[in-house]
């Protein structure tokens, strides 16, 4: 894995986050570098800047290596790019007090002078981002968007027209281009959340624009809905949760247990507490808060007395354009730590991607709870008798968190 950047005379450091993670991935890509090469020769002055969807801080490290105090807003909705800005910052000895951070909900500051942006993947994502910045950009503010060259095309030009300003690419450098739009200072109206319902379960339920399967019931968890896990538990987490559909129905399965929705999306944490409140799913037989929401990277900062007995989990098999297993092997390690003995994981996932083995390996045991053509539902439990780390030989199954006092060890 290349954790050097050299670009415009700019030398950085970067790794992608948690940095022992073995996904082989570069923190950066030449999008990335094209945009910091762009403004290193156009001579750009460090003026007050908004930088929106840097992965895992190159563009931020960037700009703080080309002026230290160049005042800066990040703009992200994923905590790992938080996290591993953060990261990356400190690695490289760069100072991070001219930085402002902001949510995808957080209003933008007044004042920005300049934009630097990376195209995601969700392209509805992308638009409502854009109608936000037309709500604070004056008009000739200029907006720099990176992206692969065969993601841009006529129709991506003219959504960033109709949505912020008129816009033109660049000539093509290792396969990015950098299209420049001039925002033309007319405030646009932010998309209305995407509605539907579960008529099977009696659920509502809404999704803001950066949610996975936002407009409909992805089948991954259609199955699991029809093939909850049977026991009697108390303290269930919905692990990647998404609009939250798994936790709710989770609730009514289980109505007296407490919930607990994580998610590295900041927006889909916020879909689950809405459809939480939409579903009016709260036992007035219980005592105290009956769900959690945190915008978290798995189970990274959970405290350390927490110890669920169910784990849901339908784990995502991308980062942004990046197709990498390294979030579900997180998942599956963070999860057998913290289940209490006895708990069990319950997952599904895409049959090729043969969950199973992994499973086995930390677990000890996996079970196959239900199968169709195209995806599978797996058991693992806790059943260790002592506190131990899982047995992992390969590097490809090493813990992406190094051990520490925040992770301790399991209960015995």
């Amino acid at each position: 894995m290349t954790t050097q950047l050299s670009v415009a005379g700019i030398e950085l450091e970067l790794f992608r986050y948690p940095s022992r993670q073995e996904s082989n991935l570069q923190a950066w890509d030449a999008a990335d570098e094209h945009l910091i090469k762009h403004l290193v020769d156009n001579e750009q002055k460090a003026v007050n800047t908004a930088i929106v969807n840097d992965s895992f801080g190159a563009l931020t490290a960037g700009l703080l290596s080309i002026d230290s105090g160049w005042p800066l807003t990040l703009e992200t909705d994923a905590k790992t790019s938080l996290l591993g800005t953060t990261q990356n910052l400190a690695r490289n000895q760069l100072n991070d007090a001219s930085l402002t951070w902001v949510n995808s909900r957080d209003e933008l500051p007044q004042g920005i002078e300049l934009v630097l942006m990376k195209l995601p993947k969700n392209l509805n994502y992308f638009s409502h981002q854009l109608k936000r910045l037309s709500q604070v950009l004056p008009a000739g503010t200029q907006v720099l968007i990176g992206a692969k060259a065969k993601s841009i095309n006529k129709s991506l030009l003219e959504t960033i027209a109709r949505s912020l300003g008129e816009a033109s690419a660049s000539l093509t450098w290792k396969k990015t281009r950098v299209i420049t739009c001039i925002a033309d200072g007319k405030a646009r109206a932010l998309p209305m959340t995407t509605n539907w319902s579960v008529p099977e379960c009696k659920l509502q339920i809404s999704n803001l624009s950066n949610v996975f399967a936002a407009s409909k019931l992805d089948i991954g968890a259609r199955i699991m809905l029809d093939n909850m896990p049977k026991g009697d538990f108390k303290s269930i987490v919905d692990l990647g949760c998404g609009n939250g559909i798994l936790g709710l129905h989770a609730k009514q399965c289980f109505p007296e247990a407490y919930i607990h929705f994580i998610d590295d999306s900041e927006m889909s944490v916020a879909s689950a507490r809405d459809n939480w409140a939409l579903n009016k799913l709260d036992n007035p037989a219980l005592v105290g808060e009956q769900a959690t929401f945190a915008w978290d990277d798995c189970l990274t900062h959970m405290s350390e007395g927490f110890r669920p007995d169910l784990i849901l989990c339908n784990p995502p098999f991308h980062q942004g354009e990046a197709i990498t297993d390294h979030i579900a092997w997180q998942m599956f390690l963070d999860a057998f730590r913290r289940l209490k003995n006895g708990g069990i994981l319950h997952v599904v996932g895409n049959r090729h991607l043969a969950y199973h083995v992994k499973l086995q390996r930390i677990f000890k045991n996996c079970t196959t709870v239900a199968s169709n053509g195209k995806f599978v539902i797996l058991q693992a439990q806790k059943i260790s008798k002592k506190a131990q780390e899982p047995e992992i030989e390969d590097n490809h199954l090493e813990s992406p968190h190094p051990q520490s006092a925040l992770y301790g060890k399991p209960n015995s």
